[in-house]
């Protein structure tokens, strides 16, 4: 059988095709596990502190995730969105795990060579270990994806548990014994593996042949295609990079640290729009490539409602408790900057909704249009960053990237708009006009030779 026959629902361990979960059941399995997941990574990172003697391994630890997150964008090269919304099933399990592959080496020779020349050289080893160790959870993502279009995202919430948990454990146990971040980083990997190995495939099996499988056409097709949504990817995560780097110049590290730890509660508001429009983005395609404008517009619409149900909530519980939970987290010092927490909270809205229509664009197969959008958000940002921060100082991160993202969002919305108003036949027929000037082009072609 096919990888594109077993892409229907087939079940390869002998039973049928499992029973699809509700919208409401997926996103809850997604959240709980998404949360575990990021809970157990955030623990990993106190206990290095609380079990060593110094803060030489915290450090290490925390260079070694700041390098590998640069170059884990590029492994991921946004195939995630991609594959979710190929429900036409355009490519198969396999092709998606082959370019992984390609990706996760080609990024790890790029981290490595980064590494090498900006990091002291007693840190490449752990730098290689902790990349490995992320790109075992990289493939398991791209079984995941295979998980959510057969809308089983339980097998992805327990899969998320199953990966913090044991994760934390073995660095726990081995870290506590041994003392050594490399070993128990190495730990961590193990445990990783055997989530990958024992769960994750056993289970993704259900719907598909779990293989590795990528042409040359393939490959290339893949990078020509999905590109503009990594250089987009890349440019949306330095949106607030440039007003903190440029607060940091005029202000001094003090301020900026300040400004980083008021923040800390308000990515609560970035994850929750996340585990809400996460796993509709392979609905979105299916309405709209159906030709069910109505349904389209309707689950948007309740979409932008909860993303801004969660803003306004947390808006609201944060004025109350706010300073409360900072002053725990970071002492009471931290209560002179509270102010710095509501305008926070709209900058980091506004970041949800440049990721919500973004990823969405993606789903339609608008990816020059994301980029746009998106470089757009950037741009803006350089200039608002001189004026914001000067006139507002810690305030102006805030405004800065604020504007900026409001800017790329309404660049996204337009594209959108064009988009929904076009409908599905449009991309269509541009793909059968580009077909048919091909053909015309290889016929004019071969005629010329001919007559030659």
């Amino acid at each position: 059988m096919s990888d594109a026959q077993s892409s229907q629902g087939v079940s390869y361990d002998g039973g049928g095709a499992p029973k699809q979960l509700s919208v409401k059941a997926n996103m809850l399995w997604n959240s709980v596990g998404s949360m575990t997941y990021l809970a157990c990574q955030w623990f990993v990172t106190i206990v290095v502190v609380r079990l060593s003697s110094g803060f030489d391994d915290a450090g290490l630890l925390s260079l070694a995730m700041s390098v590998v997150g640069i170059f884990s964008t590029f492994a991921n090269f946004k195939m995630g969105t991609y594959q979710i919304s190929d429900i036409k099933r355009e490519n198969s399990l396999g092709e998606y795990m082959g370019f992984r592959c390609v990706t996760l080496v080609a990024a790890f020779v790029a981290c490595m060579v980064y590494a090498l020349f900006t990091c002291a050289t007693y840190a490449l080893v752990t730098i290689a270990l902790f990349y490995a160790f992320k790109a075992i959870g990289l493939l398991i993502d791209i079984l995941h994806g295979e998980d959510q279009i057969n809308r089983r995202m339980d097998y992805i919430g327990k899969s998320f548990m199953l990966q913090g948990v044991s994760t934390f454990v073995a660095f726990v146990i081995v870290y506590g014994i041994t003392r050594n971040l490399n070993i128990a980083i190495v730990a961590m990997f193990v445990a990783a593996l055997l989530v990958l190995v024992l769960f994750d495939i056993p289970h993704c099996r259900r719907f598909t042949r779990v293989t590795v499988s990528l042409s040359a056409k393939k490959a290339l097709f893949f990078l020509r295609t999905s590109l503009p949504a990594v250089i987009a990817s890349v440019a949306a995560s330095a949106i607030f990079a440039i007003p903190k780097q440029y607060l940091a110049m005029v202000s001094g590290d003090a301020a900026l640290g300040i400004y980083a730890s008021v923040a800390a509660p308000a990515l609560v508001i970035q994850m929750g729009a996340q585990y809400l429009y996460g796993p509709l983005l392979d609905i979105f395609p299916r309405l709209f490539f159906d030709g069910d404008k109505k349904g389209f517009l309707t689950l948007l619409g309740k979409t932008v409602a909860g993303i801004v149900a969660v803003t306004v909530a947390c808006a609201i519980v944060l004025e109350f408790v706010g300073e409360w939970v900072l002053c725990l987290l970071f002492g009471g010092d931290i209560a002179p900057y509270v102010y710095l927490l509501q305008p926070i909270i709209v900058s980091t809205a506004a970041t949800a909704f440049l990721w919500f229509f973004g990823d969405l664009l993606i789903t339609l197969r608008r990816f020059w249009a994301n980029f746009a959008g998106n470089v757009t958000a950037f741009l803006a940002v350089v200039p608002l960053s001189f004026v914001c921060v000067n006139t507002w100082d810690m305030n102006g991160v805030s405004f800065a990237g604020a504007g900026a993202c409001m800017l790329g969002v309404f660049v996204l919305f337009c594209f959108l708009v064009q988009t929904v108003r076009r409908g599905p036949g449009f991309r269509m027929r541009r793909v059968a006009a580009n077909q048919a000037r091909d053909n015309v082009d290889a016929s004019v072609a071969n005629s010329s030779e001919e007559r030659a």
